[in-house]
């Protein structure tokens, strides 16, 4: 049995495809954090089997959305992401005959619309297929990944992943991603300095627009670098803020 898990919180402009896309798994589990818009509505419709659980940060959430699953194999989605039929078909004939206890599937996301195959962003190789019995999600607030015991495969097929539809959307992702990265390094104990969000910033930009050539991905590669340094630098200077009403 596959069991599909995915997280949401208003996502009702994403969901439908996604669980559209993961049809073909036994059961679809959608874990809710309160959304106030159709989402829980739309994944009911859909068919998938909707709990409601209160917001823990992105490790804790998607673990107890892995305790709601039935399934000796669970895949792991997120609301902006698509399961194309290639990769559906590879999956299930991988799990009829597994060698592994989880499996890494590549990764291709766009940014405005634009497929990124540069700018440190392909093939983003995430374990999303695994053993419901040997994997669980690390508790971090953001950045979250499987920790899975025994041997880990790679699948052939691509996740497709549309996580910036506008440029508000990239806004919106770097203040609550920097905002849970800030809080992460608080929880640290690192020293964080008013020079880091500077430095760090700007070491983010050169890394993804120079060394992994985002300048390939033409504007929207470097609108992207520009957002990724933007997220680095409210990062640390929201935590270097934090510390610093401690003091």
């Amino acid at each position: 049995m596959l069991s599909a898990i995915v997280i949401t919180r208003n996502e009702a402009a994403n969901v439908a495809a996604c669980l559209e896309s993961i049809a073909f798994c036994d059961e679809r589990i959608v874990v809710d954090s309160g959304s106030d818009d159709d989402t829980v509505k739309i994944a009911v419709a859909a068919g998938a089997t909707v709990v409601t659980h209160a917001w823990a940060g992105f490790g804790a959430q998607k673990n107890f959305a892995l305790s709601q699953a039935r399934g000796d194999w669970v895949l792991s989605i997120d609301a902006d992401e698509r399961v194309p039929a290639p990769l559906a078909a590879e999956i299930l004939s991988t799990i009829g005959s597994a060698s592994a206890n989880g499996y890494e599937i590549a990764r291709l996301s766009t940014f405005l619309g634009r497929p990124m195959r540069h700018s440190g962003w392909f093939p983003d190789y995430v374990l999303r297929l695994f053993r419901r019995e040997k994997a669980r999600f690390t508790d971090d607030l953001v950045h979250e990944r499987v920790v899975c015991e025994g041997p880990i495969g790679r699948l052939s097929g691509i996740i497709e992943h549309h996580p910036v539809l506008r440029l508000e959307d990239a806004l919106a992702r770097v203040d609550s991603y920097s905002t849970a990265g800030a809080e992460m390094l608080a929880a640290s104990r690192r020293r964080v300095s008013f020079a880091s969000g500077i430095t760090h910033g700007l070491w983010s930009f050169l890394r993804a627009y120079v060394m992994r050539l985002g300048f390939l991905d033409g504007r929207e590669g470097f609108l992207l670098a520009v957002a990724n340094a933007e997220g680095t630098y409210y990062r640390y200077m929201k935590a270097w803020a934090a510390g610093r009403h401690r003091e």
